[in-house]
């Protein structure tokens, strides 16, 4: 599998920690509890950016896929995993280490990711050409391209149609199973908000998936 470099420098003040983005595979995640997460995070706290680094280095295929499925797009998703883990490591004083860290690191990427969007579309940014493109499968070893199967490639671009308040809420609620009241708090929205975004965002999907299998 090809390995996709990305480079997390904290501040001027910190060491850098490299994280290294594998090629994605966006169908789930897999939710694994690091051995001895609690005691490496509470390290972490105290300023052990060796501890951090191995944090990165078990959740940064899983905040990355959560970025690509938001964003569908390569690139900007390997830049916003990286600008999610330093704003994780920045506000870790906040962070209770009893907790799992992948729900609650993957919901902030995906908030991350949603204001990206949304930031873009009110100032006119021009989307990057490659958006709404699935990575390259001649780069990809067997055991990805099971998992990017001609049926989720089509979801996907479906889903990359969305608005970006649907997308996240797509992804918050199906992806990382987060209750409405847990959605609304994720994304400081009212509740009838999200209900209201979520319910738009299948009804769309369906639609555009119907549409497909008419053509």
């Amino acid at each position: 599998m090809g390995d996709c470099f990305a480079t997390l420098a904290m501040t001027s003040h910190f060491p850098i920690i490299s994280a290294t983005f594998l090629t994605p595979s966006l169908y789930y995640n897999i939710d694994m509890v690091v051995h001895g997460e609690q005691a490496l995070l509470m390290r972490v706290q105290k300023g052990d950016l060796d501890a951090y680094g191995t944090i990165i280095q078990e959740y940064q295929t899983s905040v990355f896929n959560v970025c690509l499925r938001i964003l569908g797009n390569q690139q900007e998703a390997e830049d916003l995993a990286q600008e999610a883990f330093l704003r994780a490591y920045r506000n870790i004083s906040h962070y209770d280490p009893r907790r799992h860290f992948g729900p609650w690191m993957r919901v902030l990427a995906a908030n991350l990711c949603y204001n990206h969007l949304k930031k873009a579309r009110l100032e006119g940014t021009p989307l990057e050409e490659e958006r709404h493109r699935l990575p390259d499968s001649s780069q990809q070893d067997p055991e990805a391209l099971l998992e990017l199967a001609q049926e989720h490639q089509g979801l996907y671009r479906k889903i990359w149609q969305l608005p970006e308040n649907q997308r996240v809420a797509l992804e918050l609620r199906h992806f990382q199973g987060l209750s409405y009241q847990e959605m609304a708090a994720a994304l400081k929205l009212p509740l009838n908000t999200v209900r209201s975004h979520l319910y738009r965002a299948r009804r769309k999907l369906a639609e555009l998936l119907e549409e497909e299998n008419h053509d």
